[in-house]
Formats: C-alpha cells, structure tokens, sequence
C-alpha cells in the first residue's frame, strides 16, 4: 500500500503464515547440495588426478565423497528441523 507521499507502508505480518525457518530444507535445497557436493568434490579429485598423473583415480572417489558429505547435510538438517 502506498501513501499520499508516496512511501509505502511496511507490510504486517499474516497470522496464517509460517515463517521460513533457518534450516529449511526442500527438494530444490536437497538436490542442489547433492549437485553441488559431487562438483565440488568431483572436481578436486579431477585436479588430484591431473597433478599426480592418475587417469581416473581421485576423480570417482571425490564424486563419492561429495555426495557422501552432501547426504549427511541434509540428514544433519532434517534432524535439526524435526527437533
């Protein structure tokens, strides 16, 4: 809503609306830390590969490890959430 001065004036709070909490977790946030784990992890052992001279040693075994630490994430924030 605007004003005559042409401010708008701060929006009040619905009573029927939940607030997003701090640890929300959805299947976007879901699959974008699975993703995001095994780039991340996937391309350090890709650049583990290509310094030691290894065709594909580190590279699988970083995918593994990212998705591994992406999956306790989400565990780590739905226990958070249902507490």
């Amino acid at each position: 809503m605007f004003r005559s001065d042409g401010m708008s004036e701060p929006r009040k709070p619905d009573e029927t609306s939940q607030e997003p909490s701090e640890t929300s977790v959805d299947g976007v946030s879901i699959v974008s830390l699975l993703v995001s784990g095994m780039i991340v992890w996937g391309g350090a052992g890709w650049l583990l590969d290509r310094l030691t001279d290894h065709e594909a040693l580190f590279l699988p075994i970083g995918i593994l490890l990212g998705l591994g630490l992406a999956l306790y994430m989400v565990f780590a924030r739905l226990n958070v959430r249902s507490r």
